[in-house]
């Protein structure tokens, strides 16, 4: 029987009745955009981010661009991030008309290294227009917060942090959203917090960024009507939202089961010629991908496809040496660290209901194939 990357009608089983049933009333009362269970969701959503305000759009891209467009950055401006990032990072930065830029990543957590943003910055300040900083939390687990700010806040730069892989996660205990101006998630089907579709948000303490990130989903109008700027058309759908109240009333019991599964993972894996995910002091990981890195990580994933286990790679080519960046002038050996790891990393099967006696399937079988290999 095959086990794939990850499984996701396994949640749907135990809240099927409820989000059926509010399903069905939405429809029968024909609301569909918008109305109550936005409002609903949003006030749940910031109160469990602890938070003042949470913005309901489409997609996390849009979170990210409306971020961005809400702190007025724009043309002649740089932003910076990682490139081992998915794409939808960058495009809202480029999207807006600024230039993004990037810079390296620590070896041990995968996220922004704050050393290398201070050496990024001190080289360039008096070259580009540097306004903001988008660290990304990956995998499940957040930036070194503490660092990027108190960076940033020496060099006057404002901070967007892409959270589409954190919800729920903590960094000394203050989760996405504490620390930056605004932080961005995704609500894409496959996230620990996921809708039926395609639904982000945009969560901040600020009052005036968030009334204009709430005109910018909505046509530039808090009032109907009466557009106070030009906006976009990235309102989220009723039933996304009754679909994400339902379960967010899970998350913290599904993460706290994703992170059973690592640390049983880490347990089978310890004495395997591979590095397991590092967790960093008085953080929070919750395993959105359970990501370890392999030698020879390519044949490790065509025998276990083999074996019928489906593994994926987050992410095989850094964004300097994507096609769509070739403008920017990288070549392979600028960015060491996320050109190293991605040439090792695989992410392995991971979700709340994954049974134990699955996870020691895939191990034993990893270990098998890397004995071969070492043989």
């Amino acid at each position: 029987m095959a086990i794939p990357l990850m499984n996701l009608s396994d949640c749907y089983k135990e809240i099927y009745d409820e989000v059926m049933k509010k399903i069905k009333f939405l429809i029968d009362n024909t609301q569909f955009i918008g109305g109550e269970e936005v409002d609903k969701f949003e006030t749940e959503f910031a109160e469990y981010c602890n938070v003042k305000y949470a913005i309901a759009c489409g997609n996390g891209t849009d979170a990210l661009t409306f971020a961005l467009k809400a702190l007025d950055i724009g043309y002649g401006d740089t932003v910076i991030t990682v490139p081992n990032t998915f794409i939808a990072t960058s495009e809202a930065i480029t999207s807006v008309g600024a230039s993004v830029d990037f810079v390296d990543i620590d070896e041990e957590t995968y996220t922004m290294d704050p050393e290398k943003l201070k050496d990024y910055i001190k080289r360039n300040i008096h070259k580009k227009n540097i306004k903001a900083v988008i660290p990304v939390h990956l995998y499940g687990q957040m930036a070194d917060m503490e660092q990027i700010m108190g960076i940033a806040q020496e060099f006057d730069l404002k901070v967007i942090e892409d959270a589409a892989q954190a919800h729920g996660s903590k960094y000394k205990e203050k989760g996405p959203g504490a620390y930056g101006d605004v932080a961005t998630f995704s609500f894409y089907p496959g996230k620990n917090l996921g809708a039926f579709g395609d639904a982000g948000a945009i969560i901040t303490n600020d009052a005036v960024l968030a009334r204009k990130i709430k005109m910018l989903s909505n046509h530039g109008r808090i009032e109907k009507y009466i557009h106070e700027m030009e906006g976009f058309n990235s309102r989220l759908d009723s039933i996304q939202a009754a679909v994400l109240r339902i379960k967010l009333k899970h998350l913290d019991y599904w993460n706290d089961k994703r992170i059973e599964n690592a640390m049983y993972y880490n347990e089978l894996l310890g004495q395997c010629n591979l590095i397991t995910p590092k967790v960093v002091n008085d953080c929070k990981h919750v395993y959105h991908l359970y990501v370890v890195r392999i030698n020879d990580r390519d044949t490790v994933k065509e025998e276990l496809l083999k074996e019928n286990i489906y593994t994926g790679i987050h992410y095989p080519v850094p964004l300097h040496l994507q096609p769509a960046y070739k403008y920017l002038g990288y070549s392979e050996g600028d960015f060491p660290i996320s050109e190293k790891v991605s040439k090792e990393i695989i992410s392995l099967p991971m979700w709340p209901e994954l049974e134990k006696e699955t996870i020691k399937s895939i191990c034993d079988t990893i270990t098998r194939i890397i004995s071969k290999l070492k043989s």
